[in-house]
């Protein structure tokens, strides 16, 4: 945040500016008009969800912090003379510097994205939910914000002030404000003119029963006469048996936990009983979460134990299935279970063990239920889970059966035990292209043999495909085989009947294959480590592929633009059969020898998806051959 600040005034009111990025996420949300305001009052419900959760975890270790008042509850008080709309907790609170922090700095590496998005959409509450910018979605619906808080065991009480604009003031609490807030915080909105809705009891009722029914602490509604009335179930859903809970329970708890506002793909509900009992909701989601690749690759299922709040961050999941939300309920585990605990807790280890079993067990479930419903989380997830196949040795297998892939074989993508069912005769490895598009590999002419012969190759392009694919592994006893990689002689397999035959013809014109080899060896000299006659080519002249021992071609590729290995010097295979080539042959030790040895390296370059190194002798090389055949 700016820490640039004005001298407080004789009243201790300091303003500060917002930082940058909220102050833009502000006039975004001021001036947009969404179709969904009611978001604002499900992220404050569940900001004062979470004051609480932290409170009753802090009382664990300092349980003089409730005692004066242990029972936590958020309060709504409509005040239609005064227009407000007042969302009261009494949880944790916040003291001077956290409202600060808090509501002046939005510190998420997403935010920029999230404006950029919310700029370009009119769907405001779907993106709120995800980008957890939750608070600044009250100014949709207030021209001014007070918030007072008092920080659980502090004697000193602060109000945050804000119309929006381009920053916010902080003071010590007035008198009858510390007086009504003891602990925890009040927000009082001023509402617009047109979100006075806001302030009648049925519209309140209805938003917090479409979003926040399954928050676990009581919401109360109070009425003009100050008396008050719960208007949730407050109940944990987790808890309660599967044949009490609807398809519509499931849903709201799910936008309330995951604060998204797609629909899950997938729910899975259960108790595991036995050596540890412990209650599981967990939900995937089918829209994917914007920061699905932050670099932290933080988890977000929440631990709980005995119905308390623990932590949000105990990777009970590994990684790769860290869009998987919702929550674990234990009831073995300490309640002060710290953090270093919960790294080396064995019944923590056994927790994630079958959790993360069983969501995969799920996964492969509903694949084989609903292929198309499957194909969808494949689409929004699959990169994530593929990095398993690269960090979980344990259950790579399994992982392998819930990948799904672009094939040279038309449209959609494939399971390997598909692949598997349609070998060809006397076809015993699975092949595979890793590139940066399916077009461009369908356009490989590492293809050509294969093709020839209706060998269906997998089409890899995801980043990670390149990592996971440099290990040995096979599916169903067959091995995966790069077709950029090592020696690849397919002649076992027929070739299909449409097929053209001429790569079953030998060499014409009596140019010998040694010859050839010798002539572009002594051209291109250093930028090859070999050249050799290629069995992957039937009509182009060319390709580049990598050592059979050795990062693949992609890999390489990948370690040399991250400086991680020198770039590692590619085999030149060609196509003995093709007329470029044969001129090479003919040409001997002339220049025309050494301009076409250059030009087959630098189109399979190209083709490869590379630039030649020199760009301008290239095209000097390409116009004097062109010249030389018109002349």
């Amino acid at each position: 945040m700016d820490q640039a600040t004005r001298e407080p005034t004789e009243t201790n009111t300091e303003t500060h500016p917002f930082q940058a990025e909220v102050a833009e996420l502000l006039r975004l949300m001021v001036h947009a008009v969404y179709s969904e305001t009611d978001v604002f009052l499900r992220e404050l419900v569940s900001n004062a969800s979470d004051a609480c959760d932290r409170l009753r975890y802090e009382a664990i270790a300092r349980p003089e912090l409730t005692a004066d008042d242990s029972r936590l509850a958020i309060r709504i008080t409509p005040d239609k003379d005064a227009g407000t709309l007042t969302i009261a907790d009494n949880g944790v609170g916040m003291d001077r510097q956290e409202l600060i922090d808090n509501l002046g700095t939005v510190a998420r590496s997403g935010t920029r994205a999230f404006m950029q998005r919310l700029a370009e959409t009119k769907d405001g509450a779907s993106l709120i939910g995800q980008f957890g910018v939750g608070f600044y979605s009250a100014f949709m619906v207030a021209d001014r914000i007070n918030v007072t808080s008092r920080r659980a065991g502090s004697a000193a009480a602060f109000t945050w002030r804000s119309e929006g604009g381009a920053g916010f003031d902080i003071a010590p609490a007035a008198e009858a404000d510390a007086a009504r807030v003891v602990r925890g915080t009040e927000i009082v909105l001023h509402l617009k003119g047109d979100a006075k809705k806001y302030l009648e009891p049925g519209e309140i009722e209805r938003v917090v029963h479409t979003y926040s029914d399954h928050i676990s602490f009581p919401i109360e509604l109070v009425a003009a006469d100050g008396t008050a009335r719960q208007i949730n179930s407050a109940a944990a859903l987790w808890q309660r048996p599967k044949s009490e809970v609807s398809a519509d329970d499931y849903k709201q708890a799910y936008r309330a936990i995951a604060g998204a506002f797609d629909e899950p793909a997938l729910t899975l509900h259960y108790r595991a009983e036995g050596r540890q009992s412990y209650a599981v909701l967990l939900f995937v989601p089918s829209m994917r979460p914007f920061d699905l690749f932050d670099p932290g690759r933080t988890g977000h299922v929440k631990l709980y134990v005995r119905r308390v709040f623990i932590t949000s961050d105990a990777s009970l999941l590994p990684s790769y299935l860290r869009f998987v939300r919702g929550i674990v309920d234990s009831e073995d585990l300490p309640l002060n279970i710290s953090r270093e605990m919960l790294q080396n807790n064995p019944q923590v280890a056994q927790i994630r063990k079958a959790l993360t079993g069983r969501v995969l067990s799920e996964l492969k479930a509903l694949a084989d239920k609903d292929a198309d419903a499957y194909a969808k989380v494949w689409d929004a997830f699959g990169r994530v889970l593929k990095e398993g196949l690269y960090e979980d040795h344990e259950r790579r297998d399994d992982l392998l059966g819930l990948a799904r892939f672009s094939t040279s074989n038309g449209e959609g993508v494939r399971s390997l035990a598909q692949y598997v069912a349609d070998l060809r005769p006397n076809q015993t490895d699975i092949y595979y292209l890793v590139g940066d598009s399916v077009e461009r590999l369908r356009a490989n002419p590492k293809l050509e043999a294969a093709r020839a012969r209706g060998i269906e190759v997998l089409l890899m392009t995801d980043p990670i495909d390149a990592l996971w694919t440099a290990m040995p592994l096979g599916f169903e006893g067959k091995p995966l085989k790069s077709l950029s990689q090592g020696e690849v002689d397919l002649g076992l397999v027929p070739l299909v009947e449409t097929a053209d035959k001429k790569d079953e013809e030998p060499a014409a014109d009596g140019v010998d294959d040694a010859t050839v080899i010798a002539a572009a060896k002594l051209a291109l000299g250093e930028k090859v480590s070999d050249v050799r006659a290629s069995q992957r080519l039937t009509d182009s002249p060319a390709c580049l592929v990598a050592e059979s021992r050795g990062p693949d071609r992609e890999l390489a590729r990948l370690l040399a633009q991250q400086e991680r290995l020198p770039g590692a010097k590619p085999i030149l295979e060609l196509n003995m059969r093709h007329p470029l080539v044969k001129a090479l042959g003919r040409a001997g030790g002339s220049d025309d020898a050494g301009d076409l040895a250059a030009l087959l390296f630098e189109q399979a370059q190209i083709l490869d998806g590379e630039l030649p190194a020199d760009p301008a002798a290239f095209t000097a090389r390409l116009n004097r051959l062109v010249v030389r055949a018109l002349g």
